[in-house]
């Protein structure tokens, strides 16, 4: 069975092979050569050669495992201190990893729509199976979208304890939501909050000195 795809920094050596459970595709990778990660010296010295197998997206419904050839190259810098280095395809592999970068990526996107256990559920599914651990380790792995710039906040007290501890609820007007809670109700944190985003133009509260006094000194522009 030959089947034609692509794998970035990676090419496939010949044909994909078929075991009983899942698809195995041998791959090398495209560099002539290998950069120490220690001294940044080029080589081309092959000292062996071993193979890894993480598993990646699936291929004709199949669960699938690439079969990449690794070199491990001398370096032949005589002032750097290690002797030899294996080449990482980056893109496509981090180092040590268990599965690649992308198959990761599209576990994670799963797990953030349908949460830990109907994640691992549905992934069984799709033949990308993860364990409801992984599911969640991948989710909390993934980058942090960029914030979008605060310019209007509401703020008021909030029951830890109710009748005997409050603390402070920060909320984004123009999406509104939650974004953060603060420990107390005093002029202290409101101020800090507040210096830490100086983008804020407007701050809503109630009749609070504290929180008077909070705003005024950590968003005197608002």
């Amino acid at each position: 069975m030959n089947i034609p795809f692509a794998i970035s920094e990676c090419r496939v050596a010949h044909l994909v092979e078929r075991h009983d459970d899942h698809l195995v595709v041998p791959v090398r990778l495209d560099a002539a050569s290998g950069r120490c990660p220690d001294c940044g010296q080029a080589s081309r010295s092959v000292h062996s050669r071993y193979h890894r197998h993480p598993a990646d997206l699936p291929l004709s419904a199949s669960k699938t495992r690439l079969r990449i050839e690794v070199r491990r190259f001398y370096c032949l810098n005589p002032a750097c201190g290690r002797r030899t280095f294996a080449e990482t395809p980056m893109t496509l592999l981090a180092p040590r990893a268990r599965l690649t970068r992308r198959l990761g990526e599209a576990q994670a996107r799963v797990g953030l729509a349908c949460g830990g256990a109907g994640g691992a559920r549905l992934l069984a599914h799709l033949h990308m199976p993860a364990s409801r651990a992984t599911v969640l380790r991948l989710v909390t792995r993934m980058p942090l979208p960029d914030a979008p710039a605060l310019l209007r906040v509401g703020i008021d007290d909030w029951a830890i304890r109710k009748g005997s501890r409050y603390g402070t609820i920060v909320v984004d007007l123009d999406r509104r939501r939650v974004i953060d809670l603060l420990p107390d109700r005093t002029a202290p944190t409101v101020a800090g909050w507040l210096e830490r985003h100086p983008g804020v133009e407007l701050v809503a509260r109630d009749r609070s000195t504290e929180y008077a006094r909070g705003a005024s000194l950590g968003a005197p522009q608002a």
